[in-house]
């Protein structure tokens, strides 16, 4: 990933989103032509506005657990709020359940909330942790996201409404879904520690 390793724009978002259209070009079989011409307007775009939009978690769902922000901070790491208050992303490959591939359960980082089991987790090369579905419908809530100049759609958890990724519609059968999830926004409890 050359480009992204001497990208003039620094943010996480922006290399978040040159590494999904390399990642479409790669698996998906986009034309090249039109990866650069994305990737050129993108560029553009984020290099003229010059600053970073205020990416809080804000929108009308209610979570069974709700805090103060302040709460919040108090409670997670810097990391964990910036991912999971703020809607931040870890960089692509540095995650530490990216290639881990263990059997059990993955939590919300914030709650504890059960999100994923082990079972639908797969390889993807995109650079963060991929599903293909959710222990429950109920258990994350979709949300239209318009950030970045594109239409996507981000995870939160269902319980405390805290940010996770986003939802793709190029994964594997039988959902065709790709969940892609942030590390830091997951905690993994171990399938025979569940039994206990």
């Amino acid at each position: 990933m050359f480009f992204l390793a001497h990208c003039p724009i620094k943010s996480i978002e922006y290399q978040q989103f040159c590494f999904y259209f390399v990642y479409q070009y790669k698996y998906m079989h986009m034309k090249i032509t039109d990866l650069i011409v994305l990737m050129a307007i993108v560029s553009v775009s984020c290099s003229s506005s010059g600053q970073e939009e205020d990416k809080t978690a804000k929108n009308n769902t209610m979570y069974k657990v709700e805090k103060s922000e302040n709460d919040w901070k108090n409670e997670l790491n810097p990391d964990e709020y910036k991912i999971l208050r703020q809607c931040g992303t870890e960089a692509p490959g540095t995650g530490k359940y990216y290639n881990f591939f263990e059997k059990g359960t993955y939590l919300c980082a914030a709650c504890g909330f059960e999100l994923f089991d082990s079972k639908t987790k797969y390889s993807s090369g995109s650079g963060w942790p991929s599903f293909y579905d959710i222990i429950s419908d109920s258990n994350v809530v979709l949300i239209e996201d318009t950030s970045l100049g594109m239409v996507r759609t981000e995870v939160r958890c269902a319980n405390c409404g805290g940010h996770l990724g986003h939802v793709f519609p190029d994964g594997p059968k039988p959902t065709n879904l790709r969940y892609c999830i942030n590390s830091i926004a997951l905690k993994f409890e171990v399938e025979e520690n569940k039994k206990q």
